[in-house]
C-alpha cells in the first residue's frame, strides 16, 4: 500500500461506480486505527469535526 496526497482523487479512481458511503468510511478509518493506534486523537479528533459541521452551519445562519 502506497500512500499520495491525491488521496481523494485515487479513492474515486478505485472504487469506481461502487458507493462510498459515510458508513464505509468510519469502517475503514475504524479498522485504520484498530491497525495503527499511533493514530487514533487524530482520527478522533476528525470524527469530532465532523459531527460539529453541522453546529457550525448553523451558527453561522
Amino acid at each position: 500500500m502506497y500512500f499520495t496526497d491525491r488521496g481523494i482523487e485515487e479513492l474515486a479512481d478505485r472504487r469506481g461506480e461502487e458507493l462510498v458511503t459515510l458508513e464505509w468510511v468510519s469502517d475503514q478509518l475504524r479498522h485504520f486505527v484498530d491497525l495503527n493506534p499511533e493514530f487514533e486523537t487524530p482520527v478522533d479528533r476528525l470524527a469530532s469535526w465532523l459531527a460539529r459541521l453541522d453546529d457550525d452551519e448553523l451558527d453561522d445562519e
